[in-house]
């Protein structure tokens, strides 16, 4: 049986359909996107008014209602883009394509702009993505599991210099703990923590009770049982045993550390969550046709406030 994504209902949306397709009409699949309750037709963002004059120089807007002005992206994570709208759905093509991810680097040798740019971008659509799980409960049957990245610690030179790093005393204090909750047949949500068992407050939060949970034999699942019905699974004997098993967990983790090692090659701390977030999405969507994700996120984007992180990122002090 042909794998997904080697069929033509995986490939909807192409670089080469956006380019050619131009500016106008990349223009109008924003507009459609941000209104679809008007079809396309503006709606003004301060008052809400429907009557609106069309600045067909500037590609803006003037309220009857108010009398402000806007533009399609206003008071959503794009605003003050300098883009062009082609390029926008290029650099959103360009990112849900990436099965392990897309570096920023690459997005800005694709468009032709500065990394800065990429950078921000793509950091921009992970905040996109990520506000669709915003609130979201789990139920029925849920797999969880934790995992360590970051605070790598380079072995030193000389043999008799070297330390065992498994030890906290040897580590660098970098290191972070990255919980997965994910529902089976359904979506997964993600918990950036110190340790593994912080994880056991955020799961007791998101899993709603009476739901099945699925983890490994660490101790600080333990909690889970007067909870959940719980199920365990020991993996020093077997990945999958009596009905027990993470597997789907750690799948996700294995398209993490894929990302990681393969595109990113380093994921710094603080961004961790929006990495993380970022592939539980890609692993939630992976059998969604290209040009749907691409709208998916458009329309997360257009319905997303301004970015407080993100915006004037690089002209911050700090």
């Amino acid at each position: 049986m042909q794998h997904f994504l080697l069929s033509a209902a995986a490939r909807t949306l192409s670089i080469k359909a956006v380019f050619k397709m131009g500016e106008d009409a990349a223009y109008q699949a924003f507009c459609e996107l941000r209104w679809p309750e008007t079809d396309g037709e503006a709606v003004c963002p301060k008052c809400g008014c429907c009557e609106t004059y069309n600045i067909t120089s500037r590609r803006r807007f003037k309220c009857v209602g108010c009398h402000a002005q806007f533009s399609v992206t206003s008071g959503t994570i794009f605003a003050s883009r300098k883009l062009s709208f082609t390029d926008l759905l290029a650099a959103i093509v360009i990112f849900v394509n990436g099965a392990k991810g897309v570096s920023a680097l690459q997005v800005s040798r694709d468009l032709d702009v500065q990394y800065k740019t990429a950078f921000v971008l793509s950091h921009k659509l992970r905040e996109a993505m990520a506000l669709e799980d915003a609130g979201q409960k789990l139920g029925g049957v849920v797999e969880v599991d934790g995992a360590y990245f970051g605070g790598y610690v380079k072995p030193a030179n000389v043999k008799t210099d070297r330390r065992d790093r498994r030890f906290k005393m040897h580590q660098s204090g970098k290191r972070q703990s990255l919980v997965v909750i994910r529902e089976r047949g359904g979506d997964m949500l993600t918990f950036v923590g110190k340790s593994e068992g912080e994880g056991v407050a955020h799961v007791a939060r998101v899993v709603e009770a009476g739901s099945v949970v699925h983890a490994d034999e660490a101790s600080h699942w333990d909690a889970l049982h007067g909870r959940y019905e719980t199920f365990r699974i020991n993996h020093s004997e077997a990945y999958s045993l009596d009905g027990a098993c993470t597997n789907q967990a750690e799948s996700f983790f294995s398209r993490l550390r894929r990302a990681e090692v393969g595109t990113h090659h380093h994921i710094a701390g603080p961004y961790l969550y929006a990495y993380a977030g970022e592939m539980a999405w890609r692993e939630d969507n992976r059998r969604v046709a290209n040009g749907d994700q691409a709208a998916m996120v458009v329309r997360s984007a257009m319905v997303s406030p301004v970015s407080r992180k993100w915006a004037g990122y690089w002209q911050r002090a700090d």
